[in-house]
């Protein structure tokens, strides 16, 4: 158990709610799933809808008692809020101040100032990646456009050459690294240490990063050569502040939780005694949980008083922030939900026993399945929580390390090509004022090449782990 996981009470611990055999699981598993991609993309409802229905219709199908699969939801609901739900919360706080304090701009500027020419595109990954850490993928977004469009137009510079590397970082952290509401759920669900992962993550990142970012981006900028569109460049938050927090001060802050989390696995790593002083404190302040309450409170102060905010506006601040992630938490814990009925159907157990003479890498297998939701729900999340459920029983017996490439399996499986039924694909599209037609030239082909990539580093890690 990771200091993440919860102790899933009856429900984890009970017998399967139903003695289906294999073939029927396996059809009431393709109805759950084809339940919640139809209710997604024909009715256009929301995920938290459709995985509580397609939960309910998973329990139908296989023949379990209604009552027994309301309860197998609820239970893995309140799991997995319980898990990540405040830790959900805490980087969504972080994230706001380091918004509108303008330390994100001060990244941004700090960073643009010093760079130029063939530099740019590295810059903009790099900022990307800084800023990516605390922020959910669609505020990353956001935040990023106008300084990609303002750079692309002041430098000259193509659109594509600028923006994909921004779209690449963004895109790597929200799918492989903690505290992403992704990583986090199935780190939970399949028994991971978020210290490992996150290290793990790191090395698998930056090449990832690199190859989708500033190296794809020069043939996407041959393959799509478009100006910057002059009505979609808006304002920036920080442009009606009169003082900014500091560029060191900012990176520390955002970095803190990170650099918390490292240390606690390192120690683990090199000291491996629960009873050294040294560990015990470690395993305090390098908790998910502490680490990022810890950055929390150092933000109000090297953020939000830096940028001259008052109680009452740090108060505001944090308030705000809180009311966008409603929906992801929702959704977050349907899929928990989602996942725990997988388990308690005996869906787990199946694969299980399938995948014993199977020829496929257990990494390999985790991708794929991550692949086909991802494609079907056009939801990197619901493909992350859906695919972790499913390939949970998997990681029994496994190591840490390989506990922790399992998850990030999933999480490169989960960015697998985006296209007309992914929110994030009409965004890019609108943004940069491309047809359909660019955008998957650029950002389809863009977050394959790190779904592909990120695998591929999964699997070479997996030969020395």
């Amino acid at each position: 158990m990771t200091s993440l996981s919860v102790e899933i009470l009856a429900a984890d611990a009970a017998e399967p709610i139903t003695s289906a055999g294999n073939a029927q699981l396996g059809i009431a598993v393709l109805a759950g799933i084809a339940v919640i991609v139809l209710l997604i993309t024909k009715f256009k409802l929301h995920a938290f809808l459709a995985l509580t229905i397609g939960s309910l219709a998973l329990g139908a199908f296989a023949g379990a008692p209604l009552a027994d699969t309301i309860k197998s939801f609820t239970a893995g609901l309140g799991s997995t809020v319980a898990g990540v739900g405040v830790l959900i919360a805490l980087g969504a706080i972080l994230g706001k101040l380091l918004a509108d304090s303008g330390g994100a701009d001060q990244i941004v500027d700090t960073i643009l100032a010093r760079a130029s020419g063939r530099a740019m595109p590295w810059a903009m990954v790099l900022i990307a990646s800084v800023i990516g850490l605390p922020l959910f993928f669609e505020v990353g977004i956001v935040l990023l456009i106008p300084v990609v469009l303002l750079v692309a137009k002041r430098g000259n510079y193509s659109l594509m050459r600028i923006g994909v590397p921004a779209l690449a970082g963004l895109s790597v952290m929200h799918g492989l690294i903690p505290p992403h509401p992704g990583p986090l759920v199935a780190i939970d669900a399949v028994g991971a240490n978020l210290g490992v992962t996150l290290a793990l993550g790191l090395v698998v990142a930056i090449p990832t990063v690199i190859i989708a970012g500033p190296l794809f981006s020069r043939y996407a900028a041959r393959w799509v050569d478009i100006p910057a569109p002059e009505n979609m460049i808006p304002t920036r938050p920080s442009e009606d502040l009169e003082k900014r927090p500091g560029f060191g001060a900012t990176v520390a802050t955002v970095l803190l939780p990170v650099v918390l989390m490292l240390v606690k696995a390192l120690v683990d790593i090199v000291v491996d005694d629960p009873e050294n002083g040294v560990q015990k404190v470690t395993d305090v302040i390098g908790s998910p949980l502490i680490a990022l309450l810890a950055a929390v409170i150092v933000a109000l102060f090297t953020l939000g008083r830096a940028a001259g905010f008052t109680k009452e506006r740090l108060s505001s601040t944090v308030e705000k922030s809180l009311a966008p992630i409603a929906g992801v938490l929702m959704i977050v814990g349907a899929g928990g939900g989602f996942k725990q009925t997988l388990i308690d159907i005996g869906v787990g157990q199946m694969i299980l026993d399938f995948s014993k003479s199977w020829a496929i890498p257990t990494l390999l297998l985790a991708w794929l399945i991550a692949v086909a939701i991802r494609l079907a729900t056009g939801s990197a999340t619901v493909a992350t929580i859906s695919a972790a459920g499913l390939v949970a029983p998997l990681a029994e017996g496994m190591s840490t390390g390989e506990t922790a490439l399992l998850v990030l399996a999933i999480g490169a499986g989960s960015l697998f090509f985006s296209h007309v039924n992914d929110a994030g694909f009409w965004l890019v599209k609108e943004y940069f004022g491309m047809n359909v037609g660019q955008t998957i030239k650029t950002w389809s082909v863009m977050e394959t090449i790190i779904s592909v990539v990120g695998i591929v580093f999964v699997l070479l890690l997996s030969l020395v782990l």
